[in-house]
């Protein structure tokens, strides 16, 4: 094993790791005897290989946004009374009421955008609980259940209660359209 790094790294517990002779990990290494090569083209291999995965994550983060946006600009015709000066419904000469086609958004921007980072936030805890589970033969792990609790409870109490906090006393602030008139 000494021979695989030379500096002794890989004895006792240390000899399992993904960068010594014996070692072993989910993904890594790919071939089996990738331990011999030289460590600067592994690790130049590696990176090009993150900078791949995060290639994808940008392409399918754009994907996920332009399907966000196609959502959000989506439209339905509402039929609306029209309201005269005086508050009173608008009639026409033969006394019947007067009503205007509008388009009206079906989702609110808000509910989106709030979907979104919810998504964004959440998304690393829940790719680290399923690469547990498959790394430990479909059995939940000490570090998944934790981590995804963990940061629901984060996100549903330190944030609100952070954008709570930052308001001045007295200061009221709405998500315009969230709320009927």
């Amino acid at each position: 094993m000494e021979e695989a790094r030379g500096d002794g790294f890989c004895q006792g517990s240390n000899a399992q790791l993904t960068c010594c002779a014996e070692g072993s990990g989910l993904i890594l290494p790919i071939v089996p005897a990738e331990y011999t090569w030289n460590r600067s083209f592994r690790a130049c291999l590696y990176l090009a290989g993150l900078l791949w995965c995060f290639l994808g994550v940008s392409v399918l983060s754009d994907t996920f946004m332009a399907g966000i946006e196609a959502i959000t600009n989506s439209t339905y015709k509402k039929r609306v009374m029209r309201i005269a000066p005086d508050g009173q419904p608008a009639k026409d000469d033969k006394g019947e009421t007067i009503f205007d086609t509008i388009d009206e958004l079906i989702w609110n921007p808000a509910v989106a955008n709030l979907t979104l980072m919810a998504l964004g936030s959440s998304t690393p805890e829940i790719l680290l609980s399923i690469i547990e589970i498959v790394g430990a033969g479909f059995y939940a792990g000490e570090l998944g259940p934790g981590t995804v609790v963990g940061s629901a409870s984060f996100n549903l109490y330190v944030i609100i209660g952070i954008c709570m906090v930052a308001l001045d006393a007295g200061e009221v602030r709405k998500i315009e359209g969230s709320v009927p008139p």
